[in-house]
């Protein structure tokens, strides 16, 4: 698993300047006209559910990535704390978010240990699937570590109908391809919303999880 998580960051660090082809279906990542539609649909309702969480106060994002999600968040944070293993992902939020109220660093989510009870919210855009089974109770340890007492969590995940996949190696392994012809494995887990939910709730967490109306995204919000 070491190794896997090892290729899963290398994965999106040679991934960066193409990660936004991916979500904007551009290149090869470009998809047939239902399909296509059905995916920006999905989008803007994913990206409806966060203007009606309100993501105020003080935001902590994880795994955050080229700032896809960020740009939506420095609209109603107070200020955005944003952390990433990947620099080349960082520079490119950065370069995206000039000038905005965001505290950049680079590190490995699985590693990094946030101030304690210092933020209202936390949001993490398609990394839960990439976090192990035998992660997770560090990782939502972490999560609740980092939240106030009436803190709140915002996630968008893929579904177990993606628009796009790796290669299935096993049912937790992907191999992903990158438009160079590089190959890496990585970690990929696909949460279905009453899966999610159930989990959510035996943590401890006032959680709903929700499939978007195409079954291409998953949308949840838990509270502490």
């Amino acid at each position: 698993m070491d190794e896997l998580l090892t290729q899963q960051v290398a994965y999106y660090q040679a991934r960066a300047g193409e990660y936004d082809e991916w979500w904007l279906r551009r290149g090869r990542y470009a998809l047939p006209a239902d399909l296509d539609r059905r995916w920006f649909e999905d989008v803007a309702e994913a990206e409806a559910a966060l203007r009606e969480f309100a993501p105020r106060g003080r935001v902590l994002e994880l795994a955050c990535g080229t700032g896809l999600w960020t740009q939506h968040l420095v609209g109603y944070a107070d200020r955005v704390t944003a952390v990433d293993a990947s620099s080349e992902m960082i520079e490119l939020n950065r370069t995206r978010l000039a000038g905005a109220p965001v505290d950049y660093v680079v590190a490995d989510v699985f590693e990094w240990r946030p101030p304690a009870a210092e933020y209202d919210v936390v949001l993490f855009s398609y990394w839960l699937s990439h976090v192990p089974d035998d992660r997770l109770d560090a990782f939502w340890s972490t999560v609740r570590t980092a939240l106030r007492p009436d803190g709140r969590v915002f996630l968008v995940d893929s579904t177990p109908h993606p628009s796009w996949g790796g290669q299935r190696i096993s049912s937790r392994t992907e191999r992903r391809e990158l438009n160079d012809g590089r190959t890496f494995n990585i970690f990929k887990r696909y949460w279905t919303a009453s899966e999610l939910q159930t989990d959510l709730r035996a943590r401890g967490w006032q959680a709903t999880a929700r499939e978007t109306t195409n079954e291409m995204m998953l949308v949840a919000a838990a509270s502490v």
